[in-house]
């Protein structure tokens, strides 16, 4: 079965475009006018989950790609190789080039619902994202925080609460669920347009 962490972090690399409005202050409208869309986004994350009841972290790292027409690419490089693609339709685990699980959006209501939200922030439309989440945030000095409180209880079962901060991009999230887990995720090294992605990720998608 596919692991919800790294498959959910992917809904969160969308918000990578977001470009530091003040959440709690503006309306959607004037949020959604400030994201900036790149039609290529690549780069760096690390993340560390602490496990209730574990006193020894796990931690990882890997690269991820964002395609605004095709989806996400999620690679995990250590501690063991393995890919996530996300579509529209379907969320695709990958090892050795080869799919090793598929989940249908259409067949996994949670699945649909994450899906809706991630590409609605692809195409910049949080209309979606405000019906789903209580937004509350804020914006000193070119810096923003931001948390968001799933309203439905399928997809806060799923998610737990949520908090990212950072300026021009996303720089950390930090989600907690209700057992007492807590993941950590930072990204870095981010580069946009079509020399951000290689020629092998973008195989991926064909």
């Amino acid at each position: 079965m596919i692991s919800k962490r790294p498959f959910i972090a992917t809904l969160l690399l969308a918000a990578c475009t977001l470009s530091g409005p003040s959440y709690g202050a503006a309306p959607v409208q004037q949020i959604q006018a400030a994201l900036a869309k790149p039609a290529v986004m690549c780069g760096r994350f690390d993340q560390t989950k602490q496990l209730s009841g574990i006193k020894k972290p796990l931690q990882s790292h890997g690269r991820f790609c964002v395609l605004k027409d095709r989806g996400i690419l999620w690679q995990t490089l250590q501690p063991f190789p393995n890919t996530l693609r996300i579509t529209r339709e379907s969320i695709v685990q990958m090892q050795d080039g080869r799919v090793a699980m598929k989940l249908d959006a259409q067949q996994e209501p949670v699945v649909k619902m994450i899906n809706s939200v991630l590409f609605s922030l692809l195409a910049g439309d949080l209309s979606q994202l405000d019906s789903l989440f209580e937004l509350d945030g804020t914006l000193r000095d070119g810096h923003w925080q931001v948390a968001l409180k799933a309203r439905q209880p399928a997809l806060a079962k799923a998610i737990g609460d949520i908090s990212l901060e950072g300026s021009a991009y996303v720089e950390k999230v930090l989600m907690k669920e209700a057992g007492g887990d807590r993941t950590e995720i930072s990204f870095s090294a981010i580069k946009t347009g079509d020399a951000a992605i290689t020629a092998q990720e973008g195989a991926m998608f064909d």
